[in-house]
C-alpha cells in the first residue's frame, strides 16, 4: 500500500485530504509544517509527499529541498493558494527545487487523485 504524507497547516483541509486518500487505498500520515513533516518522513518513509508551500516554522520550499537532499526518490506534489506575490510564483519555485507536480488551491479532489495516481504509477486516475 503506497504511503503518503500530507503536509498542510490548515487542519480541516489536511483532514479532508487524508480521508480522501485513505478511501482510495493509501496509508496516510499528516504533518502541520515542514519540520514535523521531516520527522514523520524519517520515521515512516512516505512514497509521496503532498505539501503546502506557505506554512509556519518550515515552509514548503524548504521542505521540498530537504526531501530532495535526504530522500531523492520520494515523489512530491506542491499545493498553494499563494500570498501577496501570487500562487504561480510559489508553485513555479516548487517545481524548480524538486516538486513533480503542482496544484493551485482550490483544486478539485479528482485533480489531486489523478496526480497521485500518475506519480505512484497506479493507472487510470480514479484513485485505485
Amino acid at each position: 500500500m503506497p504511503r503518503i504524507l500530507v503536509v498542510e497547516d490548515d487542519e480541516p483541509l489536511r483532514v479532508v485530504l487524508r480521508e480522501v486518500l485513505e478511501r482510495t487505498g493509501h496509508e496516510v500520515a499528516e504533518a502541520a509544517n515542514g519540520r514535523a513533516a521531516m520527522e514523520v518522513q524519517r520515521c515512516k518513509g512516505a512514497d509521496l509527499v503532498i505539501t503546502d508551500i506557505i506554512m509556519p516554522e518550515v515552509d514548503g520550499i524548504e521542505t521540498i529541498m530537504a526531501l530532495r537532499r535526504e530522500y531523492p526518490s520520494v515523489k512530491i506534489i506542491a499545493i498553494s493558494g499563494g500570498s501577496r506575490v501570487g500562487p504561480r510564483e510559489f508553485l513555479n519555485l516548487a517545481r524548480v527545487v524538486g516538486a513533480h507536480r503542482t496544484l493551485h488551491k482550490p483544486f478539485a479532489l479528482k485533480e489531486m487523485l489523478d496526480a497521485v495516481d500518475e506519480l505512484l504509477g497506479r493507472g487510470d486516475g480514479t484513485g485505485g
